[in-house]
């Protein structure tokens, strides 16, 4: 029998629709969260307007209320990058995703860390932290004692690198500022670490929230190697297909699989949204492989601009107005220009809005 092929609409079509982004979806956001397998969320404010996206109805406190409760959480995991994700996976990605951000942490700093005891600063960095959370001015002050010749900044990085933490509030609550606090991730959730997630459960995840997807593509969202061999275990539970270009796609059987001709109405993303960074080919969201906008800040008020499925503008709000800009003019600007006004109200409410397209980005 001929496998399927799945065009680049198709897959468009079904990563939308995994992704919550087809139709906006009744789920809490801590449900939505785990559907996801987290939110890309380096900027604290990113996530709730990647939630107010992706969910009806979807109000600042929706997210705020379970970050306070701890029921969610900030912490370095997939790719070894900053991921909101609930306490539960939390604590059950740490153990597996380890390797690659001690990896990461490794090849990034070799030469500042020759000759340091790594063990012995993770240990340190433990201790300093069992009493309460600290920012990491603090902690480069606190190892810069102990190790005078090394790099203080280096040395606060390698223990936000081997040991499970979390960005513990008020950051991460809308609109809060201030430097970055650390806990032990375990202390923070009153839960203990867990044996780790079995890698056939985490393809399983990244198929659920992704798919379709090759093993490249599950390799890049979650920076571990060698998953080939997962996916040939599970291929007897799995459906296969090919893109356009003759790449093996893997997806769970009765995932959704809308229709290719099935109308996507516009969606503003933020800042570092996982539709955009997860997959190892971006085609399916990004049709001329411009680069993804990864602006500094705390998010919520600039990111990109989906349209019929596909990545064509860039946007950003000061004060109260919203200005779209595009390589080219945007079809149905209208529709763009009705759900920018509804953004707009999310991020800047009850002030006098104002929408401007323009010619960029």
């Amino acid at each position: 029998m001929a496998t399927e092929i799945l065009s680049r609409r198709a897959l468009n079509r079904a990563t939308l629709a995994r992704q919550l982004l087809l139709e906006r979806s009744g789920l809490s956001a801590v449900a939505a969260i785990e559907h996801l397998a987290g939110l890309q969320a380096q900027a604290p404010d990113s996530s709730y307007v990647g939630l107010w996206s992706r969910l009806r109805d979807f109000r600042v406190d929706d997210l705020a209320k379970p970050m306070v409760s701890r029921e969610v959480v900030r912490s370095t995991l997939m790719r070894g990058t900053v991921h909101l994700v609930t306490a539960e996976d939390g604590l059950a990605l740490w153990p597996t995703v380890k390797p690659v951000i001690e990896r990461g942490f490794l090849g990034h700093y070799s030469r500042e860390i020759a000759g340091l005891d790594l063990t012995a600063i993770a240990e340190v960095g433990r201790r300093l932290l069992a009493g309460r959370p600290r920012t990491r001015a603090e902690i480069r002050t606190a190892l810069a004692d102990r190790w005078p010749g090394a790099d203080p900044a280096v040395l606060a990085y390698a223990v936000n690198s081997l040991l499970p933490l979390a960005h513990v509030t008020p950051r991460g609550l809308w609109g809060q500022r201030g430097p970055v606090a650390f806990s032990l991730l375990e202390d923070w959730v009153g839960e203990p670490i867990t044996d780790g997630v079995a890698l056939d459960d985490l393809v399983l995840r990244h198929l659920t929230a992704f798919g379709p997807a090759t093993v490249r593509d599950a390799q890049v969202w979650s920076g571990l190697t060698r998953l080939k061999e997962v996916f040939e275990r599970l291929r007897p539970r799995l459906r296969t297909f090919t893109d356009t270009e003759g790449k093996e796609l893997f997806d769970l059987p009765d995932a959704p699989r809308p229709d290719p001709e099935t109308p996507a109405s516009p969606r503003f993303l933020p800042e570092y949204d996982n539709v955009l960074l997860s997959n190892a080919d971006r085609a399916r969201v990004i049709p001329d492989g411009r680069r993804v906008p990864l602006p500094p800040g705390t998010g919520g008020r600039r990111g990109t601009l989906l349209v019929d499925g596909e990545f064509l503008a860039v946007w950003s709000i000061e004060g109260a107005t919203l200005t779209i800009e595009s390589r080219t003019p945007l079809r149905d600007q209208d529709s763009i220009a009705e759900e920018g006004a509804r953004l707009v109200e999310f991020v800047a409410p009850g002030e006098k809005h104002d929408i401007r397209f323009g010619i960029g980005g």
